[in-house]
C-alpha cells in the first residue's frame, strides 16, 4: 500500500517504506501542574485537538524519491500554511508542513557534478508534518 500525499487534486505517490520516525512519540493527553497557595498539588489534565507530528524519513537504501518529485513537493512546502491529506497506512490524516523543524528535505543518493544531476536522480526525503 503507498503512502499519498494531496493537494488542490493533485496526488503524489510516495514510498510505502517511508519510516514514521516518531509514531510513539506523542501522548494525547497534556497535562500542567503548580501548588496552590496553601501548597496543595493542582493538576489540570485535559485532551490535544491537534498537533501530532508525523515525521516519514526515508533512508540510504529505502524509500527514494526522484528530484522531480522532489521540486514538486518543495514548491508545495513553499505554500505557506496549505493543509494536505496524507493517507498513511490506509489513514487519512489532514497535515501541514512543520516548518519550525524543516517541513521537508531531500538529500541526494549520490554525489554528482552539477551537469550531472537529472530529474531522475534519487534522493532520500525526509517530511515533517503536524495533523490539523
Amino acid at each position: 500500500m503507498s503512502i499519498t500525499l494531496t493537494y488542490s487534486g493533485t496526488t503524489a505517490t510516495l514510498s510505502d517504506r517511508l519510516h514514521w520516525a516518531d509514531e510513539f512519540d506523542w501522548s494525547p493527553v497534556e497535562q500542567a501542574t503548580g501548588y496552590s497557595t496553601t501548597g496543595a498539588l493542582l493538576v489540570d489534565v485535559s485532551l490535544k485537538q491537534a498537533g501530532q507530528p508525523i515525521t516519514l524519513e526515508g533512508t540510504d537504501t529505502n524509500a527514494w524519491i526522484s528530484r522531480a518529485l522532489c521540486s514538486s513537493l518543495q514548491a508545495w512546502a513553499k505554500l505557506p500554511g496549505i493543509q494536505l491529506e496524507l493517507v498513511l497506512r490506509g489513514e487519512t490524516h489532514l497535515v501541514i508542513f512543520d516548518h519550525a523543524k524543516g517541513g521537508f528535505s531531500a538529500q541526494p543518493i549520490w554525489k554528482l557534478l552539477d551537469g550531472e544531476i537529472t530529474p531522475e536522480l534519487f534522493y532520500r526525503p525526509t517530511f515533517r508534518f503536524l495533523k490539523v
